[in-house]
């Protein structure tokens, strides 16, 4: 269509994320979408579990992107392996730093579908600061235990390649900042960051503000920090829960064993002012921050090697 004509006509408009694919069970709802593989909203019996957008936004804020094949950030987007440098593009200018993986504004294709289960997969070919290829695959399911995400990574190319993964959801329970959510988050250990957001050491939560691990109110504190040192349940899953100060049931995000870091986020930093602690980012990882330069919980992946990691939020925790 020639520009000067104006827009084009709304049936031949596209969401900003693509295409959009629900998935349903019991009163829940899930909505993923093919943009990123992303999980944009969640809801249970009407009510909003994720602090997620809208069909005609785009994402922001990484609102529910699965990270592969980092997550959080690498300094300068500069790392070593084998012997060979790699530059990254710079995804963060401000900080100078390149962060959450390469697929999360890629085109996910569906591999299977049903009513409360979706699989999509995506190839990461090679590029620049990557020279691996990456067959990936997200798994949504919802049944009565609430939502569950499985991340399955394999390593199709002749070299062995370094590898992480996460997730970036921000949970709510209904109030309109996370001040008044009372939050428990069972790590015992934190990692303090720079002004470019990378590690610089392992601290105790003791008699910190980033200590979490009994339910308390958020309140003013600003977190954005990753905890380790996860205590886990009898499942061997670690939960944060979050919930309403008026009693209403809690809710959990929980990760299985493959995952031995949850970063913490207050959203004070969202470039969007009106979406700053309006939801608590709470996002599973498979290593620390900067990994691919500290090592820190890195995946060496071999040749024709798989790594799978799961995730999911129950809506009524206990």
């Amino acid at each position: 269509m020639d520009p000067e004509e104006g827009t084009p006509p709304a049936q031949d408009a596209l969401p900003p994320s693509g295409r959009q694919f629900t998935l349903a069970f019991a009163g829940q709802t899930a909505l993923v979408t093919e943009v990123g593989g992303s999980l944009r909203r969640y809801t249970v019996d009407g009510h909003d579990l994720l602090d997620g957008y809208g069909e005609e936004e785009m994402c922001t804020g990484a609102r529910g992107q699965s990270l592969i094949p980092w997550p959080n950030r690498i300094r300068h987007g500069r790392y070593d392996w084998h012997g060979r440098s790699e530059q990254l593009d710079l995804s963060e200018p401000a900080k100078g730093g390149a962060i959450h993986g390469l697929t999360r504004w890629a085109n996910w294709e569906v591999e299977q579908q049903a009513e409360s289960y979706l699989s999509l997969v995506h190839t990461q070919h090679a590029c620049q600061g990557w020279p691996w290829v990456l067959s990936c695959r997200l798994e949504y399911r919802l049944d009565a235990t609430g939502l569950s995400v499985r991340t399955t990574a394999v390593n199709r190319s002749s070299t062995p390649c370094p590898f992480g993964t996460g997730a970036h959801p921000y949970l709510t329970v209904g109030t309109r900042v996370i001040d008044g959510a009372l939050a428990q988050v069972p790590g015992s250990v934190y990692l303090p960051v720079d002004a470019e957001g990378i590690p610089t050491g392992h601290e105790p939560v003791d008699g910190t503000q980033c200590d979490l691990r009994s339910m308390q109110p958020l309140g003013s504190r600003q977190i954005d920090v990753t905890y380790t040192e996860l205590a886990r349940d009898d499942d061997g899953r670690a939960r944060v829960r979050l919930a309403h100060p008026d009693g209403s049931p809690e809710i959990a995000l929980w990760a299985d064993e493959a995952y031995p870091y949850f970063e913490i986020f207050t959203g004070d930093t969202l470039p969007q002012e009106d979406r700053r602690r309006t939801g608590l980012g709470v996002e599973p990882m498979t290593c620390a921050p900067d990994a691919f330069n500290s090592g820190e919980g890195l995946i060496t992946l071999a040749p024709g090697a798989a790594h799978t990691a799961a995730w999911g939020i129950e809506p009524h925790a206990r």
